[in-house]
Parts: structure tokens; sequence; C-alpha cells
């Protein structure tokens, strides 16, 4: 019976809910802060542990250079993109620093740092950005997902890995990276309510860098925050300050201790900005002026340390030099490495598809075999 069918006043009728609907969670507990929290340059800063301060700095310089380099690779021709993460290294890093070896991380595209900061070979972080073999490195061997092209279809894997490691009860933490375009996608909303749902141990780091290659962010949402959307799915949402490398990985920290005691996911904004174009292939200034990427340098993440680390006396000429000469050494590494030209097998393209070969893919690798041989036989 429908409410035009009901008898009497149909204005009238007011549905209630059952007697047994009740709020699942308080929402209040849930709500960001109003402002994203920070560390340096507040009262708290003072509590900042020395030694990861200056490890973050050493990082974030190495960082820096290497977006650098990556990206004079490509005007070099010897890689065919790159999605640099200039001016979000301090989400990067923190990443990678606030994981154990046992877990694992769900980069995205933009988040080859990332996984360098996490121990990956530099030239292996490149090698698909390069058109070379598959992912570039074993995900199993370094806990790091393949670098993931497609918006937001690493969040439901990081779910599934999580949920499956808590089912088996192994102490493993999915961290899982995205960018703000990716909350767009349908993807993010599922991979949210499964990990709520499930209690999984995932964190949810969206990087908020003002962009979706062209689109601003105010015309992909018109929610308070990103981080807001977290309570519509039963989870903490925290919000904070993504150039701040202290507060970055203080509020990563917590949310991975928090999923690896069993209290669920958790979804962190992280405010940032791209100092970069999209990719090399990308002309930022069609959809933004240079004033406005000025005013972010003022707010440059390895700047914010510099100044922290300096008025604590930790930070001197000395080991500002190291920093800068471990960066480039891994520069200049890198540089000659991927100037060499890759030995390529054609048979790989069949390799580490499937577990078993299908009949199509033997008959195809069957037919590219021969062709090969023929081709070497006419030399």
């Amino acid at each position: 019976m429908t409410v035009q069918e009901l008898p009497g006043d149909a204005a009238a009728y007011r549905p209630t809910p059952p007697p047994a609907w009740q709020h699942r969670t308080d929402p209040a507990p849930l709500l960001p802060d109003p402002e994203p929290f920070r560390v340096l340059g507040t009262k708290a800063a003072a509590a900042a542990d020395p030694e990861l301060l200056l490890r973050l700095y050493a990082e974030l310089v190495r960082g820096r250079r290497y977006n650098a380099q990556a990206t004079a690779l490509t005007k070099q021709g010897r890689l065919a993109v790159y999605p640099s993460s200039t001016g979000q290294e301090a989400c990067e890093v923190a990443a990678a620093l606030v994981l154990q070896e046992r877990d694992w991380l769900f980069p995205s595209y933009r988040d080859t740092l990332a996984a360098v900061a996490r121990g990956l070979d530099p030239v292996q972080a490149l090698t698909l950005l390069r058109g070379d073999w598959h992912t570039g490195y074993d995900p199993h061997e370094h806990r790091i997902a393949p670098l993931c092209t497609p918006l937001a279809t690493q969040l439901p894997h990081a779910v599934g890995l999580a949920h499956a490691a808590r089912l088996k009860g192994d102490d493993v933490v999915a961290l899982a990276m995205v960018g703000d375009g990716g909350t767009s996608e349908g993807d993010f909303h599922e991979a949210l309510n499964f990990a709520a749902v499930w209690q999984a141990p995932v964190v949810f780091l969206v990087q908020n860098n003002g962009f979706a290659i062209s689109v601003p962010l105010a015309k992909q949402t018109a929610a308070p925050s990103l981080a807001h959307k977290a309570v519509g799915y039963g989870m903490p949402g925290r919000l904070v300050d993504g150039n701040d490398a202290a507060a970055v990985h203080q509020v990563l920290g917590e949310a991975v201790a928090r999923a690896r005691r069993g209290g669920g996911p958790t979804l962190i904004e992280a405010v940032t900005y791209r100092m970069d174009a999209h990719t090399n292939a990308d002309d930022a200034t069609r959809y933004r002026g240079e004033s406005e990427v000025e005013t972010w340098r003022g707010h440059d993440p390895i700047l914010l340390l510099e100044r922290e680390l300096t008025e604590r006396g930790l930070l001197d000429d000395d080991r500002r030099k190291a920093a800068a000469d471990a960066a480039e050494t891994m520069a200049a590494d890198l540089r000659e490495r991927m100037n060499a030209d890759p030995v390529l097998d054609p048979m790989d393209l069949f390799a580490h598809v499937f577990e078993e070969q299908t009949g199509q893919l033997r008959e195809q690798a069957a037919q590219l075999r021969a062709e090969l041989e023929a081709e070497g036989e006419a030399r």
C-alpha cells in the first residue's frame, strides 16, 4: 500500500521508524576538528622527538631531489610520464615511516616517493612509468601493492587484505593512499563502507592537493571537508596540515595504532598542494595562477621543518649538507641506471598474468615465439 492509497487524510500520514531503530554510532566523536591539526610552529612542537624530526627532514630533502630527477628523466625521454609529488613530500614520507615491516602500503600513481621512502629501489619504483615490466617490483616482498593508475581501485584491495589479515589473526595494518579526485569514485565509497562494517585495520590517507587534474575540489564536493565523509560510514575523520611532516606522522601513527589494536579504520584528509603540474603532460597554467602557487611555496614542507629544526638548534650547515649530499648521491645513481637501455623480453607479456596460463594465452605466446624466432633467423 502506498501513501496515496492510505485511507483518510494521506497528508496526515507520518511514517516513524520501528521501535528497534537507533543510532548505530554516536557521530560526535567521529567528526574532524574544524581546523587542520598542526605541530610545527605550535607549542606541541616542543614535545616532538628530535631524532624523528631529523629523519623526516632527511627524507623530505631526498624526496624533493627524487621528484626533480624523475621529472628531468621525462624530458630526456627516459620516462614516459611522471606524476610529481613535489610539495606533498610530507604526506609521502610520513606514510612510509609510520608503517612497520609487516604492514602493507597501497599507493596511487603519484605515490612513488612513499614507496621509495619505505625502502623500494627508486629504479623499481619508476619501472612501470617507463613502460617496462609489469609493476617493476615484487609487491609481496616489499609489502607495497602495485602503483595504481585507475583512480581509487586500490582502496577496496586494501580493505580486503586488511580484513583477511584480521580473520587470520595477523597483526597487520594496511595504509591506502588516494588523491582528492579519487574520493569522487565509487571505489572510495565502497571501500570505506566495507572497512567500517568489518572494522578492518586499514587507514585511508587522502592527499587533498587542490585539484583532480584541472578540477578544483569545490567542483567535486560540497562537504565541509573530505574528512567529514568518514562520519557517514561510521569511522573517525581526521583533518591534518599535509605540509607539516610532524603532524602528518603523528595523526597517521595514531590511526595505525588504533587499527592495530582493533579499533577499526580511520579516514585522514591531509590538506596539501601540488606544486608541479598533474604530470609532465599537463599545462597547469590553464587552470591556476602563479600567484596561488607562490602562496603555497611559503608553506613548503621542507621550509616548515627546517625552521623548526633551526630554532631548536638541531639543524646546522653540516646536517643540511649531509642531507643534500645523500639526496644528490641517490639522484646520480637513479640517473645513471635509468639512462641504461633496459633489456626487454617480449615473452614477459605472458608472465605473471595468471598462475596457470589459459589456452588462449598459450596460443598467443606460441605465435609470438614463432614470430620472434623467424625474425631472428631472417637476420
